[in-house]
């Protein structure tokens, strides 16, 4: 057996078939991914020792994000959506976002709820601190654990309404999009507002997002909502990489029992239906909350826990998922009869 026929875990096909680089000299062996999985580094490790026979493998692990469909030096441009409020869609764009960090990308994190920015907070951002400028005309984003940030809340002080009508919301998220230096990105996350309305719908027509991520909890409402999330993702094709069911299931941390509070199994039923993968399942957890309340998300915070597990595990995925979508993407050429 090669290398180059080690099936990719998240994606089904071989290293081969993706375009992996693949270099070899005696038991060291040099793959270069394009999606991070920097901890997945003795995993991969084990399981290509496995695919090998059983022999003794070094693997160095590399990672090199495709071109895809972003602008100026921004690779890829990631939606985090949701159809409803309340169902943890910030704290999993602020997870996903540092997830993708800790795996070995460089990774931009824009707050696109202008109504209700709250990633400054997350990040743990001092109120008052505004993104430098350059030029007259351009924001230095903000680096707060290793990401480059830019939000509303950045701008005006967390007791300022936004009372704007919606091209003035489209319009501003324009000009902290283009007019940010994003400089070198892998990954640009987008956090948007919740629901399908105006600042969706500019985003989608105006910006080159290459893929989205749909947020839901397993109770019915907002199962419904996703599901229109994503059919509205759909119309302005832009891919679904995948769904994320947050509140799926708490433990007590007491006495250890489980409960299914909003439901059980929802959002693997509606990726199974609407053939998406489910790229994570979140407990309810108290932690959670309190982590990116505090301005320290989870990923940061306990690095080594389970539900950070859970968050890379996702990123990692959702990355892989945008490696196959641009494998498959068709290539023209240009040849002289």
């Amino acid at each position: 057996m090669k290398v180059e026929d080690f099936v990719d875990p998240y994606l089904g096909k071989t290293w081969g078939q993706l375009g992996a680089r693949v270099l070899t000299s005696g038991r060291q062996v040099a793959v270069t991914l394009g999606y991070p999985a920097a901890g997945m580094q003795a995993e991969l490790t084990e399981a290509l020792s496995a695919h090998l026979g059983g022999a003794e493998v070094e693997l160095e692990l590399a990672f090199s994000a495709p071109r895809g469909r972003g602008f100026g030096q921004v690779k890829h441009i990631i939606a985090v959506a949701s159809g409803k409020g309340g169902v943890g869609k910030s704290t999993t764009a602020v997870n996903l976002a540092l997830a993708l960090d800790a795996e070995g990308a460089k990774v931009g994190l824009l707050d696109a709820d202008i109504y209700g920015p709250s990633q400054g907070m997350m990040l743990g951002v001092d109120e008052g601190r505004r993104p430098a400028i350059k030029d007259g005309k351009f924001f230095e984003p903000i680096r707060a654990h290793g990401l480059k940030a830019m939000s509303m809340s950045f701008m005006v002080t967390d007791s300022t309404p936004m009372v704007w009508r919606g091209p003035m919301a489209s319009g501003a998220l324009q000009q902290i999009l283009t007019q940010t230096l994003w400089d070198d990105l892998d990954y640009l996350i987008v956090d948007m507002p919740p629901g399908t309305g105006d600042i969706q719908l500019t985003l989608s027509q105006k910006v080159p997002v290459a893929g989205a991520v749909i947020v839901t909890t397993p109770q019915d409402i907002a199962l419904l909502d996703a599901v229109k999330g994503i059919e509205m993702f759909a119309k302005v094709d832009i891919p679904v990489l995948g769904i994320i069911e947050n509140m799926s299931v708490h433990c007590c941390p007491n006495c250890g029992h489980v409960s299914h509070l909003f439901g059980e199994g929802g959002g693997t039923r509606v990726a199974t239906e609407l053939g998406v993968p489910l790229l994570g399942e979140l407990p309810l957890a108290m932690e959670i909350r309190e982590q990116a309340d505090s301005g320290k998300p989870t990923v940061r915070a306990d690095p080594e826990s389970e539900v950070s597990a859970i968050y890379r595990k996702a990123a990692r995925h959702m990355a892989a998922r945008l490696w196959d979508q641009e494998q498959a993407a068709p290539t023209i050429r240009m040849v002289d009869d």
